[in-house]
């Protein structure tokens, strides 16, 4: 399958990024982690070439990771404003996400129990960064509830026909590592700050990859 061709390129510049990360090595930085979304793009668009992908659903996923795409860009540079700006990119990243999950898979009574949920977690993470959030208050509060409604909407497609079953675990693997990677990184900046919080690059990669290899795998 084509769209699984650039993944090895992905692994090797994802590792790099996170060595160079660690070195605090910025030139490379600079290079590695748009490449990396880059190829995660890629990886996205080659589904056009899968017989039983759907466009629409790829464009659709392609929107989230170019919007990822200046949201990566965005966080490299070490101000308050780039990250400011970087938070609304994902912030959008993660309503087109919803949205896309949304369109094709509407609504169940299940969700009311994954969204409560995820909702109940979400005010734990808020309560723990309340101290360290500053004037990011409110900011961060609608990016909470934003990635859990993105979290539960790829969640949901478990309970739909709309997706098959391996689209339910590529999307919800993917939008839970995606949330993990945000988790790790709010702590660090908000809360306890910690070296290896780079490590969550793992993380991020491996959910937005998982995300765009779904639209592959609709049903013949």
């Amino acid at each position: 399958m084509a769209q699984l061709v650039p993944i090895p390129i992905l692994v090797v510049t994802v590792i790099l990024l996170v060595r160079a990360e660690f070195r605090s090595d910025t030139r490379q930085i600079y290079v590695l982690k748009p490449l990396s979304t880059l190829l995660v793009i890629l990886v996205a668009l080659l589904s056009f070439l899968a017989p039983q992908a759907n466009a629409a659903f790829t464009i659709w996923i392609a929107a989230g990771l170019i919007l990822s795409l200046g949201g990566d860009v965005a966080l490299m540079f070490a101000t308050n404003k780039a990250f400011l700006v970087g938070l609304v990119l994902f912030l959008l990243a993660h309503v087109v996400y919803a949205v896309a999950f949304t369109v094709f898979n509407g609504f169940y009574p299940g969700d009311l129990v994954i969204g409560a949920g995820l909702l109940a977690i979400g005010a734990a993470i808020y309560a723990y960064l309340w101290p360290g959030l500053g004037n990011m208050k409110l900011a961060v509060a609608l990016y909470i509830l934003i990635i859990c409604v993105m979290v539960e909407r790829a969640a949901s497609t478990f309970l739909g026909t709309a997706f098959t079953p391996t689209q339910a675990v590529l999307l919800t693997a993917g939008a839970t590592l995606f949330w993990l990677s945000d988790l790790v990184l709010a702590v660090n900046r908000f809360r306890r700050p910690f070296r290896t919080h780079r490590l969550s690059l793992f993380l991020y990669y491996g959910g937005q990859l998982l995300i765009a290899l779904s639209p592959s795998y609709f049903a013949t």
